[in-house]
């Protein structure tokens, strides 16, 4: 199936590793060309290196306001264009509710949330007919997950942030989606296990609760995004695709 992607230009942010930089490899691999960002200036330049011409790298931070006007000038003056986004960050501090200070509440603010809302607006603003605005959020959009309270307080006011979106650009002819991981397999994931006194354990009880029987590997929820930004998904908009084996049961 040819999704369409050959020659279009799409900023994907957090792409250094996991689910952004998983992104980047399907849509560079299916001929897109992309701008990706991270924080450190030399992982940045090492993970666009490794995807080789189709891709260009950005040292920024998605909390600072002066990042989406860099992101769409470095597209256009790299590629020529630009044709969608996709909103990628990582994750907030983990803690329970008492254990979260109003520092990391600010900054995880700032970053996940008020940085996709001025993302997602300067996107919309530059993109034309066919544009597409992604975000990635988390299966807590649904179900809180138990000590990620900072995430489970974000992420759901997102996605409602991205359902208005998406009925205020459609007319427009701009799709926004956005995609609801569990168990991915990536550092992030490990690393949260890693919290718990038999993090193995945990694995195996988190895996016994997905109809799959098994974490998601990362290239699975790069097709998965890939597909949603490309032209292939040209009339699906306001979908919050759950990127989980089934690990969300309800409807």
């Amino acid at each position: 199936m040819d999704l369409g992607l050959k020659d279009r230009v799409y900023v994907v942010t957090g792409a250094t590793r996991g689910l952004g930089n998983a992104t980047a490899r399907e849509l560079v691999a299916d001929g897109a060309k992309v701008v990706l960002t991270g924080r450190d200036e030399e992982r940045v330049a090492a993970a666009a290196a490794e995807l080789g011409p189709g891709a260009v790298g950005v040292a920024v931070d998605n909390a600072d306001p002066g990042a989406p006007e860099r992101l769409v000038a470095a597209a256009r003056e790299a590629f020529g264009r630009f044709d969608g986004i996709l909103v990628s960050v990582g994750g907030p501090p983990a803690g329970f509710v008492a254990d979260n200070t109003d520092e990391q509440w600010q900054a995880a603010f700032e970053s996940v949330f008020l940085g996709a809302v001025r993302l997602a607006r300067t996107a919309a603003a530059e993109l034309d007919e066919g544009g597409v605005i992604g975000f990635v959020l988390s299966g807590s959009v649904h179900e809180p997950i138990p000590g990620l309270t900072i995430s489970n307080g974000l992420r759901p006011g997102l996605a409602g942030f991205a359902k208005s979106l998406s009925d205020e650009l459609g007319p427009r002819g701009i799709r926004v989606v956005g995609l609801l991981p569990a168990r991915i397999d990536t550092d992030r994931v490990r690393e949260l296990d890693a919290l718990s006194a038999d993090p193995e354990a945990t694995r195996a009880a988190n895996e016994s609760r997905i109809p799959l029987r098994r974490y998601g590997r990362p290239e699975e929820f790069g097709r998965a995004a890939a597909f949603l930004l490309s032209p292939a998904a040209s009339y699906l908009t306001g979908v919050m695709l759950p990127v989980d084996g089934g690990m969300r049961h309800g409807f």
